[in-house]
């Protein structure tokens, strides 16, 4: 049986120990998928349970040297603390210890470079300050003491530094190389130079130890240590949204149990519990309201901060707020089925997926490593063989230069580049009530230039209304005059539509029971034809309703009709024929009110130089009404169910980047087929379910904000891979060529990753707006011209 899981995973120093992690557990039987992010520290993988066993695959995982969380969500283990924050706070503790051991060393270097240190009194100082400064400088001089820096650097190098050797150990024995053996080697060569340096050539060493390097060894290994500590705190901030959605779980509940309302956890809540909430309260699960009304707040689902009034009926979501009244509801969704529980899931799973364009960053990250020793070991070659000829006092220097490369480079800042967006991205979509399902539809949405709207719930509100009922045929309906015939048209008809899930069918039931004020019986015999109408037996009389196509396919004329329906299509009305006895009885006219934002998406989207088109099941002309007000001209009418998806295909022949946006059971093969399927929030669970990006509020302007986001997000992407192509493809150069410090090339590739974390991380503070900002920087235009022909080209079929 296949199974999925989600392990959180702890160690990891880079992107490459992720690669080494799938590509462990890829080679093993019974793994299917597997997909290891080193931003967020988690593993999606599938796997058959029948071939392989879960303690087995963790037991693997540890193997290679990193500790494995198998919960969904990050355990709190001692003193409130998760997995990751202990981590961070061994890290934090290791950096202050190797910095404490490190200083000595470093002031030794700067003391030294300044002049400061002497091994003697100045014999003209005469005044007590100057005595002071001589006695200082004396005891500075005690710093280049060869014994004490050797100690203190083995120190840091085979304690503090044990991580790095490790972590490279467990790397090579999976045939891979991180991040950790490039500090292990450049760290080794300068302490290993070192000591060779005070046991056999102290005598060539008597003013200010300019042949030894200790403390580039050590600190090397206390700012990469800094960096990682950093670098970590950054990445929390990256999965915040994840947690704050967490966070918005009510922890209590009001629950009525033998008519005595008592306060449970939440999670004791069963489905049919009725649950009581009072002004200023988190609702606790999902429910259908049965007594009482308010206001509620659902802005940390929707992302849309009015209030939405809620009456007997209604149904109401888990972790939104109660605004002012009281009510009560019957629980139906319950742990993690509720509402937030599927959004939580979703966002986690978005920010662990991978989008086609790091695909280049995997590449360039999986052959980095052997690349840069590669780069090292001909820099020492070129430096001490050629340009020096072998003159072994500038053997040093060789040494140094070559592990400068080592240090310098960073393919942190590479592995991080996308993930890091990808997160906060998604973060931020779900915010704003957008949920896009993974990585690649994040990436297909910024290309999208042809837009398929659905007319039904997604340009119209989706909740046609009663408008008119005209008699046709008198004969076969009961009553005295119009009136009555009039109502018991509409009630014989309502009773028909009793089980119907037509948009219009419900809105008939509802309009009558209104009406009537009473519950209707249930008709005797319901059969629904998709697209066309229904067949129902209602007090032994056989009722059709439907499209005059359908009464025609029937057998039942309807030709003298004609004018009248043309009268209603151009009033943007649509026409429910109703036949009695196979005889035409009359016609129920229904008007579907267009979405208030419906008008200026379109025009915002036109702006935008997409192409917009409308797919409806309704007739021609009536389509063509409802397209003429909100500004679409390619209109697509009169397509039954099972042809939408043949009408999404049909389009992308031409090429086009297609999305179809749709709120409806029968438009889910067609959000299927679509390059990006958008599912309205307030439609059907399987459109939602079927859809690639899901737009909680309902309202169209959340499309644009997601669009908006789509493009926001792959730009910091792009500028994330460009500077950190940049930043190697010019600090190996510089390093090679002897122009970079060890030292200031460690600080260099701590802060390559860093600058890569806080760039995504701005995208918090990013604006979603529907207008192009007009002020565009800099890096955004060398960005953009670097991806034009690096990755655009690369990754333009994947879009198809």
């Amino acid at each position: 049986m296949l199974k999925n899981i989600s392990l959180n995973i702890y160690g990891m120093t880079c992107a490459l120990c992720s690669m080494t992690i799938e590509s462990t557990l890829e080679k093993l039987d019974g793994i299917g998928k597997v997909n290891v992010s080193y931003a967020s520290e988690k593993a999606k993988l599938e796997y058959d349970d029948s071939k392989i066993k879960l303690e087995y695959i963790i037991r693997q995982i540890e193997l290679l040297g990193f500790s494995v969380d198998e919960s969904e969500s990050k355990l709190v283990y001692k003193n409130g603390l998760t997995g990751n924050e202990i981590e961070r706070k061994k890290m934090r503790n290791t950096f202050i210890i190797s910095a404490l051991f490190s200083t000595p060393l470093v002031l030794a270097m700067i003391l030294g470079g300044l002049g400061f240190c002497h091994d003697n009194f100045d014999p003209q100082t005469s005044t007590k300050i100057g005595e002071y400064i001589q006695l200082l400088r004396y005891k500075a001089y005690g710093l280049h003491n060869w014994k004490l820096q050797l100690i203190l650097a083995t120190i840091v190098q085979f304690t503090v530094g044990l991580r790095f050797y490790k972590n490279s150990y467990y790397a090579l024995k999976a045939k891979s190389a991180t991040m950790d053996l490039l500090v292990a080697i450049g760290s080794t060569a300068a302490y290993l130079y070192s000591v060779y340096i005070v046991f056999f050539q102290v005598a060539t060493y008597t003013l200010g130890m300019r042949d030894i390097y200790f403390e580039a060894s050590t600190t090397i290994i206390t700012l990469v240590l800094l960096g990682k500590y950093l670098e970590a705190s950054a990445k929390s901030k990256t999965s915040k949204a994840i947690q704050s959605l967490i966070n918005l779980q009510p922890r209590k509940a009001k629950v009525i149990r033998s008519e005595i309302e008592i306060e449970i956890p939440v999670n004791e809540v069963s489905v049919g519990d009725i649950i009581v909430v009072r002004p200023g309260e988190k609702i606790p699960v999902d429910g259908i309201i049965i007594n009482g009304y308010s206001t509620v707040d659902e802005s940390m689902i929707t992302g849309e901060s009015i209030p939405i009034e809620k009456v007997e009926g209604d149904s109401v979501t888990g972790a939104s707020l109660n605004k002012f009244g009281t009510f009560k509801f019957r629980a139906t969704k319950i742990g993690n089925d509720t509402i937030l529980a599927n959004i939580i899931k979703l966002v986690d799973n978005a920010q662990n997926s991978k989008p086609p364009i790091q695909k280049i960053a995997d590449k360039v990250a999986g052959n980095f490593v052997p690349f840069v020793l590669i780069v090292s070991a001909y820099t020492f070659v070129i430096w001490y063989f050629f340009i020096f000829g072998r003159q072994t006092f500038l053997l040093d220097s060789a040494i140094i230069y070559a592990v400068a490369v080592l240090v310098v480079s960073c393919p942190c800042a590479l592995g991080l580049a996308t993930p890091a967006a990808i997160m906060v991205g998604m973060g931020k979509g779900a915010q704003n009530g957008i949920l896009i399902k993974n990585g690649e539809e994040l990436e297909r949405a910024c290309k999208i230039n042809t837009i398929v709207f659905d007319k039904t719930g997604t340009i119209t509100t989706g909740k046609p209304e009663v408008t008119d009922i005209i008699l046709f045929n008198n004969k076969n309906i009961g009553g005295k005059d119009d009136f009555d015939k009039k109502n018991y048209l509409l009630l014989i008809s309502a009773i028909a539509e009793k089980k119907s899930e037509h948009p219009l069918g419900e809105a008939i039931y509802k309009f009558a029971k209104v009406k009537f004020t009473r519950e209707l019986e249930d008709p005797d015999e319901f059969e629904a034809i998709p697209g066309k109408g229904i067949i129902a037996r209602v007090k032994d009389k056989r009722i059709l309703i439907g499209t005059k196509n359908f009464l025609e396919e029937n057998n039942i004329e309807s030709k003298e009709l004609n004018k009248l329906l043309n009268s209603l299509q151009n009033q943007g009305k649509t026409a429910a024929l109703v036949a009695i006895d196979n005889n035409l009885a009359g016609i129920i006219a229904l008007s579907d009110k267009i979405k208030e934002d419906s008008a200026e998406v379109i025009k915002v989207l036109k702006k935008m130089n997409i192409e917009i088109y409308m797919l409806s099941g309704d007739n021609e002309k009536t389509a063509l009404t409802v397209a003429k007000k909100v500004g679409i001209n390619n209109v697509i009418a009169e397509v039954q169910p099972k042809d939408k998806a043949h009408e999404i295909e049909k389009l992308k022949k031409s090429g086009e980047i297609i999305a179809m946006v749709g709120d409806g059971i029968n438009d889910a093969p067609a959000l299927a087929v679509a390059d990006v399927g958008f599912a309205m929030g307030t439609g059907t669970d399987v459109a939602i379910e079927t859809g690639d990006i899901v737009l909680l509020s309902g309202e169209l302007k959340s499309l644009v904000k997601a669009i908006e986001l789509s493009k926001i997000t792959m730009k910091k992407i792009k500028q994330n891979l460009f500077w950190a192509f940049i930043y190697n493809i010019i600090a190996i150069p510089i390093a090679a060529t002897g122009h970079l410090n060890p030292v200031v090339g460690s600080v260099a590739m701590c802060f390559s990753s860093i600058s890569v974390l806080l760039n995504s991380l701005s995208l918090k503070n990013s604006k979603i707006q529907t207008s192009n900002s007009s002020g565009i920087r800099l890096i955004k235009v060398f960005s953009n011209l670097f991806f034009k022909f690096r990755i655009n080209k690369q990754f333009k079929h994947q879009g198809n």
